[in-house]
C-alpha cells in the first residue's frame, strides 16, 4: 500500500461487482475507508468482508438502490455514523441497453435515466453537504467522480437511452465542478469515460460468442487491439480520489484505448 488515499472516506455505488468491486478494491488498498454500496447487498458484504480480512475495519456494506432519495440519505447518514464522515463519492452504479431506437419503450428509458442519470444527481446533490463539512474538517480534499462511457461522448445506432445518460452524467459532472467551485467547496468533480472492460456488462455477448471470440471482436474495434481491465478504470478513479488530482475539476477523463481519437 502506499496510501495515495490514505485517511479519506469513500462511497462506491454499483460496487458488488465489476468496475465499482475493483474501485472499492483499489481506494481500500491505497488507504481509504470504504462504503460499498449496491442493491447486490450478499455481493457487497461479501467484498467488504474481504477487505477488512485485508485491513481490519476499512470497510463496509450497505443495500443501496441510487435510484431511491432516502436509501441515499440512509446511506450517508450511515457512513457518517460509522466513518464519520466522507471525502470521496464514486457514482459507479448503472446499467445498459442496446436495442433499436424505435423498439426503446417509455418505461426502458426511463429506468436507464433513473439509474444512470438520476442517481447520479442524487449522489451529488445529497452527498456534497456531508462532504464539504468533512473536509473542512480535515486537510484533505473532496473527489466526486462519475463514471460515465465512452458511449456518452461517441454515439452508437442502437444505444440511444444509454448515451443520452451517459451524455448527461458528462455534462452534469461539469455543472457540479462549476457549483462546488462558486461555492468555495474544496470538492472536485470529474467524469471518467470507459471503453468495453471485461465486466459482466459483456456477459451477454460472451454467452453467444464465447469470451475469447467476443473480447477479440470488441478489442477489434480499439486502436490498442483489445479491451480494458477493470483496474484500468480503478487506476482514473484513485488517481481523480487522490489529492495528486488536486487542480483537475468539471474534466472527462477517457480510457478508451484510443477509440475517442478516431
Amino acid at each position: 500500500m502506499t496510501g495515495r488515499v490514505e485517511g479519506k472516506i469513500a462511497l462506491v455505488t454499483g460496487a458488488a461487482q465489476g468496475l465499482g468491486e475493483a474501485t472499492a478494491r483499489m481506494l481500500a488498498r491505497e488507504g481509504a475507508r470504504v462504503v460499498i454500496t449496491d442493491i447486490n447487498v450478499d455481493g457487497a458484504s461479501k467484498l467488504a468482508r474481504a477487505l477488512n480480512a485485508e485491513r481490519e475495519g476499512c470497510a463496509i456494506a450497505l443495500r443501496h438502490d441510487v435510484t431511491l432519495e432516502d436509501q441515499w440519505i440512509d446511506a450517508l447518514v450511515e457512513t457518517e455514523r460509522q466513518f464519520g464522515g466522507l471525502h470521496v463519492l464514486v457514482n459507479n452504479a448503472g446499467v445498459g441497453l442496446t436495442k433499436d431506437f424505435e423498439s426503446i419503450t417509455l418505461e426502458e428509458w426511463r429506468r436507464i435515466h433513473a439509474i444512470d442519470l438520476d442517481g447520479v444527481f442524487l449522489g451529488c446533490k445529497l452527498a456534497l453537504p456531508l462532504m464539504a463539512k468533512t473536509v473542512k474538517a480535515s486537510n484533505l480534499g473532496g473527489s466526486i467522480v462519475n463514471i460515465s462511457s465512452i458511449s456518452g461522448i461517441i454515439a452508437g445506432h442502437n444505444m440511444a437511452a444509454y448515451n443520452s445518460a451517459k451524455a448527461a452524467v458528462r455534462h452534469l459532472s461539469k455543472s457540479v465542478a462549476l457549483h462546488c467551485a462558486k461555492r468555495g467547496y474544496a470538492i472536485r468533480c470529474n467524469s471518467v469515460h470507459p471503453v468495453f472492460i471485461a465486466t459482466p456488462i459483456l456477459d451477454g455477448l460472451v454467452e453467444r460468442l464465447g469470451r475469447e471470440e467476443a473480447y477479440a471482436k470488441l478489442g477489434r474495434q480499439v486502436p490498442l487491439g483489445h479491451i480494458g481491465e477493470p483496474d484500468d478504470i480503478a487506476y482514473a478513479v484513485l488517481y481523480l480520489a487522490s489529492d495528486e488530482s488536486k487542480f483537475v475539476t468539471g474534466a472527462e477523463l477517457k480510457v478508451d484505448g484510443g477509440i475517442s481519437a478516431m
